[in-house]
């Protein structure tokens, strides 16, 4: 990919994965843990910045997560194949329109992985999990498949999952049949509706929201937000070290039983960031003013 050299993904080998980033206005931390109970890691993650100045005004900086399933090395490949056709397909796209520039990599990513599961035996029924942070100056763009998770927390101690998962159990969340206390236990509640590689075609949500200095992103697998409430995800947040919070996500996760693959990716707004236009397509999201209790968390943190 002519022009993006600075493209870092893991884990390599299957295990565990830590990497830190610094840029002019983003800080970024890397972590990925195998688990207590899995004995190969099937999430994957990636960053991309364009050295070239003028394509990452026009292309963005990518940072994204991937679970996969169907098995150690259909899993791992799955969750590889579709964050490598993101990249590639994004920052080679003539499409002016960031988020159908990302839908139609994911799509195609869908097809591709769809076509390896129906031609090879040992990859029969793989898929993965897509969540995606482009971020153009004070704007960030995600897209969504699965149930992988975006979070937004404010320094002012607004905080919202930006998300929403695609399962069975969140579904009946949405629709008031159970609480989310109750999913939390639910025996389905590994059950996805959506993921990327599964069918033939697959529907990909895109959401933006405006950056301010001091917000702090959350990709994670559901290795970590199955196991860490919301409440608590949003405390760790406002850690001043971004490498100490995703070291005390992961190590709240593995006291809490480990029972899958954990990675988490934090991006941090470190400068004002520059004006730019949204492009027209995805769910704007707002975060709520914060709440009393936000205010109390952030004067105790």
């Amino acid at each position: 990919m002519a022009g993006i050299p600075v493209t870092r993904f893991g884990p390599e080998d299957g295990g565990n994965y830590e990497h830190q980033w610094t840029g002019k206005f983003l800080v970024a931390h890397f972590l990925s843990d195998v688990g207590k109970k899995r004995s190969h890691n099937e999430d994957s993650c990636i960053f991309c910045a364009p050295e070239v100045e003028e394509l990452g005004r026009e292309r963005g900086i990518l940072f994204a997560v991937a679970d996969g399933m169907g098995g150690a090395s259909a899993g791992e490949f799955a969750s590889r194949l579709a964050l490598q056709i993101l990249t590639e397909r994004h920052y080679s796209s003539v499409e002016s329109n960031i988020p159908e520039s990302l839908r139609s990599a994911l799509e195609y990513a869908n097809r591709r992985i769809f076509e390896e599961a129906e031609n090879n035996p040992e990859y029969h029924g793989m898929g993965t999990t897509v969540s995606a942070v482009l971020v153009m100056g004070d704007c960030a763009y995600v897209a969504q498949v699965g149930d992988s998770r975006v979070y937004l927390a404010r320094n002012d101690g607004s905080f919202k999952q930006i998300t929403d998962d695609h399962s069975l159990v969140a579904e009946q969340v949405r629709n008031g049949y159970i609480s989310e206390e109750e999913a939390r236990t639910h025996s389905l509640k590994n059950l996805i509706t959506r993921a990327v590689g599964i069918k033939d075609s697959v529907k990909v949500d895109l959401f933006a929201t405006r950056l301010r200095k001091g917000d702090t992103l959350l990709i994670c697998s559901d290795g970590m937000s199955n196991l860490i409430k919301d409440d608590e995800i949003a405390r760790l947040l406002t850690r001043d070290s971004l490498q100490a919070a995703a070291r005390v996500l992961v190590g709240r996760a593995l006291e809490e039983g480990g029972s899958d693959n954990i990675t988490a990716v934090l991006v941090r707004v470190s400068e004002t960031p520059p004006k730019a236009k949204f492009d027209p397509g995805p769910t704007e999201i707002s975060l709520p003013p914060p709440g009393l209790l936000s205010k109390l968390r952030r004067l105790i943190s």
